[in-house]
């Protein structure tokens, strides 16, 4: 099992005891990831779309220094602090990951710093067999 320290760019640091990927045989499990600004570590201002999309682009820059992209994306939790995002927040990610999409479970929960929304990952490195 590996887990991969990453160098300073866009993917804010680790504000808790945790590692932002582990890498475990061909599969790499990213820890959740708040919409949170990379200098300053703070979640950033914007609606349920905006803190969709920032989360989304902090996964694909984690998996991006693994050699991976979206596309190894097989299982994704998106877990909402209010429910009624859900149809907001599933616009952008539709955008976001290519079909077929991950297997998903969307969790209405009480997330860290007031952020709105939270996504954690499971990629596979070889190429997945999506149904």
């Amino acid at each position: 099992m590996e887990h991969h320290v990453f160098a300073e760019t866009a993917i804010p640091k680790a504000y808790g005891a945790y590692s932002h990927a582990v890498v475990a045989g061909d599969f790499v499990f990213v820890a959740g990831q708040t919409a949170r600004d990379a200098v300053t570590g703070k979640v950033i201002d914007g609606d349920i779309s905006a803190q969709t999309r920032r989360c989304i682009e902090i996964i694909g820059e984690i998996l991006d220094e693994l050699g991976l992209t979206l596309a190894n994306v097989v299982r994704s939790t998106v877990y909402l602090a209010r429910i009624d995002d859900f149809d907001a927040m599933n616009r952008v990610y539709a955008k976001a990951f290519p079909t077929p999409y991950p297997a998903r479970s969307t969790p209405e929960v009480k997330l860290p710093f007031g952020a709105l929304v939270g996504i954690e990952v499971t990629a596979f490195r070889g190429a997945p067999n999506k149904a």
